[in-house]
């Protein structure tokens, strides 16, 4: 009697493609100078365009909900604001459906023209006086912050104020 041995293998190997790590891509940072148009178009500095382009949000929501600063939001940022919102509604139903109708009642999707600018809604444009001026923009958060003149230097007065003992403060917590 003899028995047969069959020689048997491993696992198959196959081969892995390897996928490219994307880049995290960092907001601008600063403030700049801009100008809303007669028109309502706010033309974005290069590096807020380009960064709007590497996260790929092509659409934006426009809005305002503190009646002092615009904001444009990559449409994903809102609908996290949405969900937040929606949440809020079952501890704190009054804010939530002030924040929504507030929201609302400003808001408008946009997308970015050709030439890198984005339209305001008429009423909001109108509302926060930003039609045919300077403005001001910074990244935070998660959108664009669009101040008038008046309420940057009104934000600019108010950073100044105490700040030897902001920045002990900050040096405490390790900031060089």
């Amino acid at each position: 009697m003899s028995k047969s041995l069959k020689a048997q293998s491993g696992p198959k190997w196959s081969e892995v493609e390897e996928k490219a790590k994307p880049t995290p891509v960092e907001p601008p940072r600063g403030s700049v100078s801009a100008h809303v148009d007669d028109k309502g178009r706010l033309k974005l500095p290069v590096n807020f365009q380009e960064y709007l382009s590497a996260i790929g949000d092509d659409k934006l929501y426009v809005t305002s909900v503190d009646d002092r600063i615009t904001r444009i939001y990559p449409i994903s940022v809102w609908q996290q604001n949405e969900k937040i919102l929606e949440d809020l509604a079952t501890s704190d139903p009054d804010a939530a459906e002030a924040l929504f109708f507030v929201a609302n009642d400003y808001g408008a999707e946009s997308k970015l023209d050709p030439q890198g600018r984005v339209t305001l809604p008429t009423d909001l444009r109108r509302a926060m006086t930003l039609e045919n001026q300077e403005v001001r923009l910074d990244w935070s958060q998660g959108a664009i912050n669009i101040y008038s003149k008046a309420e940057y230097e009104a934000r600019k007065r108010r950073a100044k104020e105490g700040l030897a003992d902001k920045l002990k403060a900050a040096k405490m917590k390790g900031f060089k």
